[in-house]
């Protein structure tokens, strides 16, 4: 699922990624990826969610790995690009 702030917009032709999340008020202009967290006015991406709504401890770009502090479940940050392997 997709999370979606209150007051955001959503320009047409956009595609939201999996479990990507939206600020309240953000505006979004561009396409955002599966897990991003996306803020602001036009938004960018501002970190990384669990499919369970918790913020993971990752850099925006480059190489790393965390775990959801509720599920347990791991999370691979590759370039740019986020994956659940679990």
């Amino acid at each position: 699922g997709v999370s979606i702030g209150a007051n955001a917009t959503i320009v047409c032709g956009v595609t939201l990624g999996a479990y990507c999340f939206i600020g309240a008020g953000a505006v979004i202009t561009k396409d955002v990826k599966p897990y991003a967290l996306m803020a602001g006015m036009p938004a960018q991406p501002i970190g990384w969610m669990s499919r369970h709504g918790e913020r993971l401890d990752l850099p925006l770009t480059g190489y790393g790995h965390a775990e959801c502090p509720l599920t347990g479940e791991r999370y691979r940050l590759e370039e740019d690009a986020l994956d659940c392997f679990d």
